[in-house]
């Protein structure tokens, strides 16, 4: 009896079915699924991860770099927030580097093409200094985790920066440097995203939880709901890497199945018993999308941070339950801590 292989997606930890591979009509982009860069729909298709905005800045500044010692720099290698090492094409020569970000699949990707450029210079006093410019937004009033002013780049990506920064310095032998990034077009650009809404001005947001951009078109939404029928039992529905993390640590008997802003979708084919875990912003914006409405709030996790914060909880998640009384919602933070919980 011939043994079927085993394929898990190592960003998400799925076990794709077997009749997803067999039915795979692209079998020699199979190795991409191995990898992590691709993705296995329910359909056989394979679709292709982008990378997100951090990871593009990344390797813009580690090419800047490195070009200060070989002058010219055609590709480098990343290691993404999920622990999966890439490759990226790069324009580097003689301390100045671009990437275009690459959106993969996701057709939509309104920062696709993006160019990130980074200026790399020796720096006579040693040490190692990482300076956003132009083109990268920074908030316009403190939050919960962001004082006023300070560059909008999560901490995935910022790690992923400054890991890969320092690679480039050791393998460039360099005593110290200093790195500017800009994103010419990002004011622009910004123009065409949540930014303004969420209190980010003049650029965009330097992102990638994972690295990778999620290709979320209609056949991953397929993929989802069949990821649901193949499930052996109870599932836990989450929107994204930590939520799924966490929803895993928090139900272990659940079949934990990221669902991204298909939650609607997800549920239908769920049905009944199902749990609903995650971060509050989809969570809420999924259960009413007007949430934030009269709150002054620009995000729900500013709206997290005020006295508003439980009884808005509790009166949007009462009324869920009175719609879907045998779906269960648990909120938690960035922590793991559960801040809000059907009754």
């Amino acid at each position: 009896m011939l043994s079927v292989e085993v394929m898990r997606d190592p960003v998400t930890d799925f076990e794709y079915p077997a009749a997803w591979v067999a039915a795979c009509r692209s079998p020699d982009l199979l190795d991409d699924v191995r990898r992590g860069v691709a993705v296995l729909t329910a359909s056989g298709s394979v679709l292709r991860r982008g990378f997100t905005t951090g990871t593009t800045a990344a390797a813009a500044c580690k090419a800047a770099i490195l070009s200060l010692a070989c002058e010219t720099v055609r590709e480098v290698d990343v290691t993404l927030p999920c622990g999966i090492a890439v490759r990226l094409p790069v324009d580097g020569y003689r301390g100045r580097a671009s990437c275009l970000k690459d959106a993969g699949d996701y057709a939509t990707d309104v920062t696709g093409g993006l160019e990130f450029v980074a200026m790399a210079a020796p720096s006579l006093s040693g040490g190692v200094q990482f300076v956003p410019g132009e083109g990268i937004g920074s908030f316009s009033r403190d939050t919960p985790r962001h004082r006023q002013g300070t560059a909008a780049i999560s901490a995935p990506a910022l790690d992923c920066i400054r890991r890969s920064i320092d690679e480039a310095v050791e393998e460039a032998d360099l005593g110290g440097v200093t790195v500017i990034l800009t994103i010419p077009r990002g004011a622009e650009v910004a123009q065409k995203t949540l930014n303004p809404r969420v209190g980010v001005h003049a650029g965009i947001s330097v992102l990638g939880t994972t690295g990778f951009v999620e290709p979320w078109d209609d056949h991953v939404t397929e993929g989802v709901v069949d990821r649901i029928a193949h499930a052996p039992g109870a599932v836990v529905l989450t929107t994204g890497r930590l939520g799924l993390r966490y929803s895993r640590l928090l139900f272990p008997e659940h079949e934990a199945i990221l669902a991204g802003n298909n939650l609607e979708e997800a549920l239908r084919a769920a049905g009944d018993d199902t749990v609903i875990c995650g971060l509050p912003g989809l969570i809420l914006k999924f259960i009413n999308p007007d949430v934030l409405e009269g709150t002054g709030c620009a995000t729900v996790e500013e709206l997290s941070a005020t006295p508003l914060w439980e009884e808005t909880v509790r009166r949007e998640l009462v009324a869920f339950q009175s719609r879907y009384p045998r779906v269960r919602v648990v909120i938690v933070d960035r922590d793991g801590r559960i801040i809000g919980e059907s009754p």
